[in-house]
């Protein structure tokens, strides 16, 4: 699912790079081969671009070598929060700028927010992080260093990258195969984890998780697209997707061939939005990987702006909502 279009939801208005919300921890732009079928940068890019700039906010807070192979300690993410603001396009250029929101014994949150060079918002992204050793993933104190380094990285949240159509209460999760099999989910994909898809330490980076949820999408909503279309002919070569919101819980961190499986169901739907819980489960143990929840709006291709359907292509999906249906 792509990014959302500034059209779509443009709560980043009236912030720009000059308001100075932490430090530079990014710089790069946008490739066509980071484009989907929407015509903009998917989201899994946006999760690659965090984690490189994590890498450089890890280094402000005293951990230089914190994402090296010989590293003594590292960031593990254990939570995303994303709000997209501006859809970013083939030639974007794009600034990430980063700080801290809050700090435990070995915990934190952390902001990153990227913009484009023109100084509009094009996502805000929260990372809940844990301070732990690399290989047994074991919680420990910040260090001295860290702690002395941190107060100087505080920011505050901007409005747009607060939560607005995700709960961000503590989550314990009802996720599994199990579960899965008695709300009937749809086996979107399934697969295992390739040496690729890793990070230095053998597991499983968090942007790959966000690319299985999109290679997942097609086989979700392919059937109740073409309904549409069959529905509303007028619609062929303008019904699109958009993403404004997504929360990822990270549990388990599979690592090079294991195998997993994305359980998927819509557990709300309504003429401008749907809300899709993804589930991405151990085939071998019936545990989940990882959970998320997706808030995409209805997006006319043509137009670049949001799409409000008919209750006739409403209907027309087949797709009966479970509201029970979480993270």
């Amino acid at each position: 699912m792509a990014c959302a279009p500034r059209a779509v939801n443009p709560q980043g208005e009236g912030h720009s790079l000059n308001d100075k919300i932490g430090v530079e921890i990014w710089r790069g732009g946008v490739t066509p081969w980071q484009c989907d079928e929407m015509g903009h940068m998917n989201v899994r890019f946006y999760l690659a671009a965090a984690n490189e700039g994590l890498v450089n906010l890890a280094a402000l807070m005293g951990m230089p070598r914190a994402y090296t192979p010989g590293a003594s300690s590292t960031l593990l993410v254990r939570e995303h929060h994303v709000r997209f603001l501006k859809e970013a396009r083939p030639g974007a250029g794009l600034v990430m700028t980063g700080g801290v929101l809050e700090m435990g014994d070995s915990d934190a949150t952390l902001l990153l927010l990227l913009f484009h060079v023109s100084g509009e918002p094009a996502a805000a992204i929260t990372a809940k992080v844990t301070h732990v050793t690399p290989r047994d993933l074991r919680p420990f104190p910040w260090t001295r260093t860290t702690r002395e380094t941190a107060p100087g990285l505080t920011v505050t949240s901007p409005d747009f990258a607060l939560p607005r159509s995700v709960s961000i209460a503590p989550v314990t999760t009802c996720a599994s195969l199990k579960a899965a099999d008695g709300f009937k989910l749809e086996r979107a994909s399934t697969g295992a984890v390739m040496p690729a898809d890793c990070d230095v330490f053998g597991r499983m980076a968090p942007e790959q998780m966000l690319a299985r949820i999109y290679a997942s999408v097609g086989t979700l909503l392919r059937q109740s697209q073409d309904a549409v279309l069959a529905a509303e002919p007028d619609l062929v070569g303008r019904l699109g997707g958009a993403a404004v919101e997504y929360r990822v819980v990270y549990h388990a961190w599979p690592g090079a061939g294991e195998r997993v499986e994305m359980r998927s169901g819509h557990r709300e739907l309504t003429p401008k939005m749907r809300r899709v819980i993804h589930w991405l489960l151990d085939p071998t143990s019936g545990q989940p990987w990882a959970t998320a929840e997706m808030v995409s709006l209805f997006l006319d291709l043509k137009a670049r702006r949001s799409l409000t359907l008919s209750d006739h292509a409403l209907k027309a999906m087949g797709i009966e909502p479970i509201a029970e249906l979480g993270l």
